[in-house]
């Protein structure tokens, strides 16, 4: 784990290393072990590394092969790299060092880019191919580590972070009004854009290729991988699918334990990261686990319910973890905002500080951590929101209920007036455009709910969890830990894609109309009625972890910020949201805003969501210094 950054001149002028410390050193915090730095003409490539495997200087990047030909900056882990690495050795391969970077430049230099689809990981790379004469640029799968790029200048610039490129000045800052608008219609950007005109995010699944020589170019980045939730042809019996995710668990878990430092593990009060934990405490006894609680004092209603902190303790005495916890305060975002708005670069979905603060503490004893990211997406564990969208006339009829759910922050009846300063940044673009692209290499056979549901699941694998990821990545690596997610290993994804919908949701006729701003009461509602989400994966998880954990209601990681947005943190909001001049007016419609504020801080609309979202623009806008027209 660690940040890589580089330049590719396509006018062939010579890249200076000087340029390359300043984008690593924009990153140092993702790599606190040491620097490198490598040039071969116009290219130049940068490395800030957080040492995990093999931790001598033999494993130091960037990397360059014993011939020369190729050289690799690599962040990321690749778990099945020893398996690789018998085979390339087989092939001839010599290997200096003990680290998967090296199996990672090899393979490459082996199979080309198309040894991507051979490693099973997490990774963002550039590797350049001195034979062809070509960089490419190179993201995992399901896009767990972010990379970032431009045009600048006649140079393709690239980095983890948007830090490292915007260390060079020769780049412009100018803000991009239609990823605000994307933001704001979702809370989320489901495209490539940034808020940052020109800087792009490379796809998860996706590779670029950049030329140099006398094909000075770059082209347009090339899909080699996506998700693909479909109803098996064949099925098997419901035991038979229980007995193989247990085995493809139990091996995901276990591959991800490969470690020279010590690895801990997220406990929340859920089944997600508690069975990571069941199941990797057997491999490493009195591992350390960590959780984040809430000081419910100035919380009412069904916020009450939010800390876990005892579930997660019990779970921690049943597993013998050494457990540690924090406990949050209202004041506690405040006093964060700032920094998660310099790391984050652009908000994302959610309310993410508690995951910065369990960053924080896990940082504090382990370099490693587990995360259950990923386990809802892939086995269903948002039924209210599927159930909606799951019986329909045809597909365009499913985009449009699943469109108007989706719109998180903002009334659609207000849109246009909200985005009134910015009016030709929103006439611009159609959201629920952007929201239907999302399907297009996705197939558009709809004969039955199973079918939609399944549409679901890829939406919000290719969306929420993208978004949830890319989180948390920054707020990890803020904190130099690396953050890695089990439920997102190739053998297990491949099986939850094939997995019958009917194993993961029991009744697929119920839809029931909520609020997504309250997680709590989404949940009781959804609940009282069915307890179907994430079926199989409750039934096989539930001889690892307690049977009232694997049967409890699905509690997710938020503060009772709806409480303290209208109670402790009033002040907060009111001076940065209510009163001056706050630079967020520049580009929405202050006198919307400010009455869809009140309505929350008042108790007539639960707004916590749109109201977290303004707190992190205003941040970033305050950092940022860019062009906002």
């Amino acid at each position: 784990m660690c940040g890589v950054a580089g330049i590719v001149d396509l006018k062939g002028r010579s890249v200076q290393q000087v340029e390359l410390e300043r984008m690593a050193d924009a990153i140092a915090h993702r790599g606190p072990d040491g620097a490198g730095y490598w040039t071969n003409g116009p290219v130049g490539l940068a490395h800030r590394r957080l040492a995990i495997l093999d931790l001598s200087q033999a494993a130091a990047q960037p990397m360059i092969s014993s011939d020369g030909r190729s050289a690799l900056t690599y962040n990321g882990e690749i778990y099945n790299y020893l398996e690789l690495r018998e085979i390339l050795e087989r092939l001839g391969y010599a290997f200096r060092s003990r680290s998967d970077t090296e199996v990672v430049l090899y393979a490459l230099q082996e199979w080309g880019i198309d040894a991507v689809l051979k490693f099973n990981g997490m990774f963002a790379l550039a590797w350049w191919d001195g034979t062809a004469q070509r960089l490419y640029l190179a993201r995992d799968r399901y896009g767990i580590k972010p990379l970032y790029y431009t045009r600048s200048n006649d140079a393709v610039l690239f980095g983890s972070e948007q830090k490292a490129i915007l260390a060079l000045s020769s780049f412009r800052r100018r803000l991009d009004q239609q990823a605000l608008v994307e933001y704001f219609t979702f809370q989320n950007i489901f495209t490539d854009r940034t808020l940052l005109q020109g800087i792009r995010i490379l796809p998860a699944g996706h590779y670029m290729e950049i030329s140099t020589g006398r094909d000075l170019r770059s082209k347009q980045p090339v899909q080699y991988w996506d998700f693909n939730f479909r109803e098996p042809d064949v099925k098997f019996s419901p035991s038979e699918y229980s007995e193989e995710l247990d085995r493809r668990f139990r091996a995901a878990v276990s591959r991800q334990l490969v470690s020279d430092v010590e690895v801990g593990s997220y406990l929340s009060g859920g089944i997600d990261s508690g069975s990571i934990t069941a199941l990797a405490s057997r491999e490493r006894p009195f591992m350390k686990t960590f959780t984040c609680g809430f000081d419910l004092r100035s919380a009412s209603g069904l916020e009450l319910a939010y800390d876990e902190r005892e579930k997660a303790e019990y779970m921690s005495y049943k597993f013998k973890t050494e457990h540690y916890q924090m406990v949050l305060k209202a004041g506690d975002m405040e006093r964060v905002m700032s920094e998660i708005a310099w790391h984050l670069e652009e908000p994302r979905v959610g309310q993410c500080y508690p995951n910065y603060y369990s960053a924080k503490l896990a940082s504090r004893f382990v370099k490693v951590v587990l995360s259950g990211a990923g386990g809802d997406e892939l086995f269903a564990g948002y039924p209210w929101r599927y159930y909606r969208a799951a019986v329909n006339d045809n597909f365009e009829q499913y985009v449009d209920k699943y469109y108007g759910f989706w719109q998180r922050l903002i009334p659609n009846s207000l849109l246009r007036e909200v985005f009134s300063p910015i009016a030709g940044a929103f006439d611009s673009i159609w959201t629920r455009d952007i929201f239907r692209d999302v399907f297009k290499h996705h197939a558009e056979e709809l004969d039955r709910p199973a079918d939609y549901i399944n549409h679901s699941l890829y939406f919000e694998a290719k969306t929420f969890l993208h978004g949830l990821l890319v989180v948390e990545d920054k707020l990890s690596m803020a904190h130099g830990l690396e953050s890695r997610v089990p439920f997102l290993d190739n053998d297990l994804v491949d099986f939850a894609m094939s997995c019958p919908v009917s194993l993961k949701l029991q009744d697929l006729s119920k839809v029931v109309r909520i609020n997504e701003n309250d997680p709590g009461k989404k949940a009781s509602i959804y609940y009282s009625r069915t307890r179907d989400g994430k079926k199989i994966l409750r039934d096989v998880m539930s001889k690892y972890i307690p049977a009232e954990i694997a049967s409890a209601e699905k509690q997710g990681f938020s503060a009772p910020d709806a409480s303290w947005f209208k109670g402790e943190s009033i002040d907060f909001v009111r001076r940065t949201l209510l009163t001056g001049t706050p630079m967020i007016y520049d580009l929405l419609d202050s006198r919307v805003i400010r009455s869809l504020i009140e309505e929350h801080l008042t108790g007539k609309t639960n707004r916590r969501l749109l109201i977290w979202s303004l707190l992190n623009v205003e941040a970033w806008l305050q950092q940022v210094d860019c062009e906002l027209s």
